[in-house]
């Protein structure tokens, strides 16, 4: 009995026998595939309840856009075109069938995916040497171009089969099939076979021959590879494999496929450029104002074409007299005084670089920044007369000179803006404060990052030649900030009525003194190349080592900027300063566009005495004491103005509030 009980007592101490593999991993393998399918299921419903099924057959977020300029003529065209969708049963039976035949044979048969298609493809392949067919079926195809992107994972695939089996589920083959038809991608921007009909051989896809048929079909598997707008020989080669395809699937019969006639290109839709430095900017601007649509959407900018070739001849002409100053590139854009732009010209050569100087750069604007520190004395209270000195300074480490090595010691603002004193300029900046002249800077609509080193009078602070062409705008109408535009909306002209007048929108007192200013450095100051024989108004830009030069002004109802320099920012000769060369490009724009405007009728071209301020040529010495005159005599004429506007209440609209703490 002991001997029995303790072989069982031993018999109980025996370790159970290992678990095979399978059972460790039992437990594991099952909690995976519970996982899987709970991750399946709620994928299923989430489709069900959100998921759009109709997407394939809306219109495509980037329409096609035709940009036409100020006349409605054709400049540019831009984005996907896709037109209303089709009905499978007014179609040919040949459209669909040709699609199907090369695409996916089995498609009324499969339940979502094709294995048998896909070992088909595979075979196919091998024999080829190449990609002849794919694996994916229609629905595959249609759940990965409607619901997900074209990333190639394991986990995209996935995706693609699980929508694929929902979308058979929700829909029938007709409809499946005719929301692939409506946006599948054809090549040359056509999305949908409307579109593709159109694009490719003028016509609507109910009049499709058998031979255009099978030509489309074939574009499925390598749109621009095959387009036939470019490669017509391998587009027609494609077709005839699509034809032995049909052959083989019993759908039409040999006979049939060697009497049909290759299809031949006959574009239905006018060729417009796709882009210009123009149709750049002011595309983001054109979507936003428009809704998705089918077909072709005409957006009407403001761009003037007769204004738009004389701002790129300028800029040509003016580059070849120009030879062996380093010069690489210029911009030019010219608006009105409400900002709407009229011209530009992004760079030299927009097929060699597509990088707009004029929007994109990021410049040191130079001595035109200027603008902002006499604005902001003259809101101070100080007068053009008024004194600045006018003799070297030095702040820490930092030594200003003036750019002719000339110091006039006590000088007016007046004789200091003309000449472009550069220490005048830092040590305005430095009495008001730096924050006064960025804030004059962001009320003319400057934005970005503005320094605060004492150099920042001198135009450090980089920024697009567009926004400072707006600052001047700004000047030019009284109306602050002016934002540039290249869409017909609002009011366009509504400024006009301020051309060669001061101070007639806003009670705005710096602005009448500051356009003496403005008019002072063109008669007789830095900008002397840019004088034009009407009143003209503008201030110069150099920076240092003579990396850029710039010439911003307005004269009649344009206000235009012009730069030069070079995109590596090396420096061009020691000649090209802001009076220079682009005061010449600003000049020959300027003359030809106020020519082809009408505003030089009965003007004789030889810079006769303007009607609004009499400069005779003068020392620059001399120049302050005449613009303190005019400009107090200016700014009085504001102020009764702006008194009699306000007993009669006569003001056709109010002028803006100035932002909180502005001088009124």
């Amino acid at each position: 009995m002991a001997t029995s009980g303790a072989g069982a007592a031993f018999d109980d101490d025996v370790p159970p026998p290992p678990r095979s593999r399978w059972q460790r991993l039992r437990p594991w393998l099952f909690g995976t595939i519970a996982v899987l399918i709970g991750i399946f299921i709620a994928l299923i419903a989430w489709l069900t309840l959100t998921a759009p099924l109709g997407r394939a057959l809306e219109p495509l977020k980037t329409p096609s856009l035709i940009l036409t300029d100020s006349d409605g003529k054709p400049i540019a065209r831009r984005g996907d075109y896709k037109e209303a969708p089709v009905e499978i049963a007014r179609l040919p039976a040949h459209v669909p069938q040709a699609l199907i035949a090369i695409e996916d044979r089995r498609f009324y048969e499969h339940w979502g995916i094709d294995p048998r298609g896909i070992v088909r493809a595979m075979f196919r392949n091998a024999q080829a040497g190449g990609v002849q067919q794919g694996g994916s079926t229609i629905t595959q195809q249609l759940a990965k171009t409607s619901f997900l992107s074209a990333e190639r994972s394991i986990k995209r695939k996935l995706q693609e089969i699980i929508i694929a089996f929902w979308l058979e589920s929700r829909l029938t083959k007709d409809e499946i099939l005719q929301r692939y038809l409506s946006s599948v991608y054809f090549g040359d921007g056509a999305y949908g076979i409307r579109a593709a009909a159109r694009t490719y051989f003028d016509k609507t896809p109910e009049t499709l021959s058998l031979g255009e048929a099978a030509m489309l079909a074939g574009l499925v598997q390598a749109p621009s590879r095959l387009a036939p707008s470019r490669h017509l020989d391998d587009a027609r080669a494609r077709a005839r494999v699509v034809l032995d395809q049909m052959v083989e699937t019993g759908v039409i019969t040999r006979v049939q496929a060697a009497r049909t006639v290759p299809a031949s290109y006959t574009p239905g839709r006018r060729q417009l450029p796709s882009g210009s430095y123009f149709a750049d900017w002011v595309l983001p601007m054109a979507r936003d104002s428009v809704d998705a649509d089918y077909g072709d959407i005409t957006v009407t900018t403001t761009l003037d074409r007769k204004l738009q070739n004389l701002a790129e001849a300028a800029v040509k002409d003016t580059l070849a007299r120009s030879r062996g100053l380093d010069i690489g590139q210029a911009a030019l854009v010219a608006m009105r005084m409400d900002g709407t732009v009229v011209a530009m010209v992004g760079g030299t050569d927009y097929k060699a670089s597509s990088f707009n100087r004029a929007t994109q750069a990021q410049r040191q604007p130079g001595s035109s920044w200027k603008l902002f520190v006499y604005l902001a004395a003259l809101e101070s209270g100080m007068r053009p007369g008024d004194t600045v000195e006018d003799s070297p300074i030095v702040i820490g480490d930092y030594e200003p000179k003036n750019d002719d090595n000339r110091y006039r010691g006590p000088t007016s603002l007046a004789t200091a803006f003309a000449a472009s004193s550069n220490v005048a300029a830092v040590r305005l900046a430095q009495q008001l404060g730096t924050q006064k002249v960025i804030d004059q800077a962001r009320r003319l609509g400057i934005g970005g990052k503005i320094s605060t080193w004492p150099a920042m009078a001198l135009g450090t602070s980089p920024v697009t030649l567009l926004d400072m062409t707006a600052a001047y705008a700004a000047v030019a109408s009284g109306v602050r900030p002016v934002e540039p535009t290249g869409l017909r909306h609002g009011q366009p002209g509504l400024l006009k009525t301020v051309r060669n007048t001061v101070g007639a929108l806003t009670p705005w007192p710096a602005r009448a003194p500051m356009l003496e200013l403005l008019q002072s450095a063109v008669r007789n100051g830095t900008g002397l190349e840019a004088r034009l024989p009407i009143p003209s108004y503008g201030k110069t830009g150099t920076t240092q080592n003579h990396r850029d030069a710039l010439f911003i002004g307005f004269a009649g109802d344009l206000v235009v900027g012009v730069w030069v320099g070079n995109d590596d920012n090396s420096p061009m000769n020691g000649a090209v300063v802001g009076g220079s060369v682009p005061a010449k490009l600003w000049h020959r724009f300027m003359l030809a566009a106020l020519e082809q405007e009408g505003l030089l009728k009965g003007v004789v071209l030889d810079d006769a005495p303007t009607a609004e301020i009499i400069m005779p040529d003068i020392s620059m010495d001399a120049i302050g004491d005449l613009i303190s005159q005019a400009g107090d005599a200016a700014a009085s004429a504001v102020d009764e103005a702006a008194a009699v506007a306000e007993e009669a209440g006569a003001a056709a609209e109010p002028p803006p509030e100035p932002p909180a703490g502005e001088p009124r």
